[in-house]
């Protein structure tokens, strides 16, 4: 079974915005490849506080913040910016 992406309507937004669908989705393997145990280069963290249970994925001056459902074998992209306005 394939892994599948969703996103927020505010992360869609910004995608088509920006057009980085195609840039986003690369990470988003990679993160994949990452959890299977291979290395991969990617600056990955996962989050606390307010944002308990997601991760952080950075992409030059973009962070991407997102939900793994393992069971479901689902990312939620919840929210794409810049880094100084993607936790506000």
């Amino acid at each position: 079974m394939k892994w599948r992406i969703g996103y927020s309507k505010e992360a869609d937004k910004f995608i088509q915005k920006h057009n980085i669908r195609i840039e986003v989705r690369e990470e988003m393997k990679k993160f994949l490849i990452k959890m299977k145990g291979e290395n991969v280069n990617i600056d990955l963290r996962k989050l606390s506080g307010e944002w308990k249970g997601y991760y952080r994925l950075r992409k030059g001056k973009l962070r991407i913040i997102f939900e793994v459902s393992k069971s479901e074998r689902f990312l939620f992209v919840e929210k794409i910016d810049f880094r100084g306005d993607v936790y506000k």
